[in-house]
């Protein structure tokens, strides 16, 4: 039995809460893990796992055996990860998951920098607004916005971007302009989003002074969408009024396509993070990513300021 592959494939199993989805993770045939994990109960004598038709739990003793192996698993990769990169520089694969508008118009245009410049580290770049789990989908890191709540990850800060409220000038012309942000719930129609992973829409928040106001875009006529190049889209395609990032709307502010709204009225700024594991943070292409990251993100950082 090769016992270090069993320890992985135990382990990824555990954290995925399927063969299937690990088989999928490392790449190695369905058939292949199911032996390793019978031949490693074998060799300790004890069930790691409770199998069902439906559904994988790991047992007492596996959640026992789980975290032994989770540390040197850990160990391991920290030292080869220390050795070889510090070696030869960065390279090997590097799975970066990011939303949509950060790919599409602030990451994807700066790509050809970085393979230029690390040209043996392997991006794999996942992008969508869907909520990614770190260690179920083997991501290195994730770039997200919001606050982190798993405090077994690490979060860095690389911007915080600024919001307009806007509509598009077509919808101003026909529609007039929103007074208050109360107009939003009872006059006017809205573009607002809503989580991928809950289906729960955000609000539009606004400040001034002392007075905060949070508009439920559901109590409008309007639209919901999940996807923020989308949500875009449907305001520059006048469907009502809506919150989007500064930077997003900036290029059709200046050409007059989207007009903003509401304008003594602001919202909290979005702290944008990358986000990863703690074990994986001597990893040289792992750091190498980060802080070229923060460097093309940084143009973008509104700390301070606010639309204009």
């Amino acid at each position: 039995m090769d016992q270090l592959a069993a320890l992985k494939v135990f382990v990824r199993i555990a954290e995925t809460g399927g063969f299937g989805k690990a088989s999928d993770a490392l790449d190695i045939p369905r058939a292949t893990v199911t032996k390793l994990v019978q031949d490693l109960e074998q060799h300790l004598g004890v069930k790691l796992f409770q199998r069902t038709t439906r559904k994988v739990s790991v047992t007492e003793e596996g959640r026992a055996y789980y975290q032994r192996a989770m540390q040197l698993l850990t160990e391991l990769d920290e030292m080869d990860v220390l050795f070889s990169d510090s070696k030869h520089g960065p390279r090997g694969r590097l799975r970066v998951d990011v939303g949509s508008s950060l790919a599409n118009i602030i990451l994807i245009p700066k790509l050809i920098d970085f393979r230029e410049a690390f040209p043996d580290v392997r991006l794999e770049l996942g992008v969508s607004d869907r909520h990614v789990d770190l260690v179920g989908d083997a991501v290195d890191c994730v770039i997200r916005g919001g606050e982190l709540t798993d405090t077994s990850l690490v979060a860095r800060r690389i911007a915080s971007f600024d919001y307009v409220t806007c509509a598009s000038a077509a919808y101003v012309k026909k529609h007039g302009m929103p007074s208050h942000p109360d107009d939003l719930r009872d006059v006017h129609e809205t573009v607002g989003y809503f989580s991928s992973l809950s289906g729960r829409p955000f609000p539009l928040m606004f400040q001034r002074n002392d007075e905060q106001i949070e508009v439920d875009p559901r109590s409008s006529r309007g639209l919901l969408l999940n996807e923020s190049t989308g949500h875009l889209s449907a305001l520059v395609q006048g469907l009502g009024v809506g919150q989007t990032f500064g930077f997003m709307a900036r290029k059709y502010v200046d050409d007059g396509t989207l007009v903003p709204v509401l304008t003594e009225w602001t919202r909290p700024l979005h702290h944008i993070h990358i986000v990863f594991q703690r074990s994986k943070h001597e990893s040289v292409r792992l750091r190498t990513f980060i802080e070229w990251a923060a460097k093309i993100f940084a143009p973008y950082d509104r700390q301070g300021t606010a639309f204009h």
